[in-house]
Parts: structure tokens; sequence; C-alpha cells
């Protein structure tokens, strides 16, 4: 979407993002101890989200532990655009480095959608081919570059869309924790419906992906 693009140009020019790259930089902290603690706040992300699913569990409680699920997300979109900051400022930006991101974005994105999957706030089926869907629009961007094109960032949903979308659910969430329509065979609250639009987005994005690329070579 237009979001994943403005909000990659925009953050590559953040000057509070270089301030904070340069300063890791002094300290000695290396982009890829960064894209590690990016991974870790996923996991806590996830293990949140798991969390919030508790059946009895009180509705303060709830909004609590929903709310650190989505501070968390926040916290690993902050450090994944961050890393590749702090590279280029330090100078040693390398395939190697770049490499160990996308493998930690993509177990950062499992932890995350998993959290919700099992915190039972969409249907297992539904959750699995939100899932797939992840998974292949992020292979065939990467796939493209692997045959000689460049890298593929563009589509319906890129990871920047996903993780606003994920936020803007956990805020609806919290504002109204029912699922809507309150019966039927799609009853799913707010995070429900984000896997729901993961699912149908992520595999058009993969679709559309590996047309473009078909298309080039």
């Amino acid at each position: 979407m237009v979001v994943d693009s403005l909000l990659r140009a925009f953050v590559n020019d953040w000057w509070l993002l270089k301030r904070i790259a340069r300063y890791f930089a002094a300290i000695g902290l290396s982009p890829d101890s960064v894209s590690i603690l990016s991974l870790f706040s996923a996991v806590f992300a996830g293990f949140l989200f798991y969390l919030s699913g508790t059946k009895g569990i009180q509705h303060s409680a709830f909004n609590l532990i929903l709310l650190l699920a989505g501070v968390f997300v926040c916290v690993n979109g902050f450090l994944d655009a961050l890393d590749g900051i702090l590279a280029r400022e330090m100078g040693n930006a390398s395939k190697r480095g770049d490499f160990l991101d996308h493998v930690i974005d993509r177990y950062a994105d499992m932890f995350i959608i998993c959290g919700i999957i099992f915190g039972g706030y969409v249907s297992c089926e539904i959750g699995i081919i939100a899932v797939i869907g992840l998974l292949f629009s992020s292979y065939m961007g990467t796939q493209a570059q692997a045959v000689g094109l460049k890298r593929m960032y563009g589509g319906l949903l890129g990871r920047a869309d996903r993780l606003l979308i994920v936020i803007v659910a956990v805020l609806l969430t919290m504002a109204y924790p029912y699922p809507l329509p309150a019966a039927g065979l799609f009853s799913y609250s707010f995070l429900g419906w984000a896997m729901f639009i993961f699912a149908l987005l992520c595999n058009a994005t993969a679709l559309q992906r590996f047309f473009y690329a078909w298309r080039k070579l």
C-alpha cells in the first residue's frame, strides 16, 4: 500500500531516528543486536496477544495486556527501522546483516500473528491462510531479487501496512472487545478481522508480486 512506501521514505529521513542511531553507534550497539531486540519485542507481543485471549480475564486486565501487546508491536516496528539506519551510520551495512534482518522480520511476523491466532481472535482456518499469505508475499519480494530483479516491497500490503493494521485493531478491540457481528460464521473482534484482511490481501500481494516479476523476466 501507499502507507508502506511513505513510511519507508519518512523513516529513512527522520532526524530523530538518525540521532538515536548515532547514539547507539557511539555506545557500540551493533545493528545485529538491534535486530535481535526487535525479535524479542515481537515475542513479547505475541505472548501478550495469546495471554489476552485467556477466558475469564477481567476487562481492565484485558485492556492492559492488549495495550502492552500493541506497545511491543510498535517497538518491533521502531527497532526494525532503526537497525538499517544504524548500519548505514556505522558504515557496516552488509549482505549478512541484511539477511539476518529479513530472517528476523519473518520470525517476528509469525510470533505476532500466531499470538493473535492462538489467542482465539480468529479461526485456525483463516489464521493459516493469513500465515501462508504473509510468508509468500515476503518470499516473492526476496525471490524476485534472487533471480536478478530488484527486491520488491510494493503491493497491496507491505510490512509497515501490516503493523499499522495490527496497532489500529488493538486500539479498536480495546474500545469494543466484542465480535462483529454478534453471531454467525464470520463473527470476529477487530483483531480477528485484521487477520481476515491479512488472509485476503497478503495472498493478493503475493500474486501481485509474482505476476509483476513474471512480466519483468
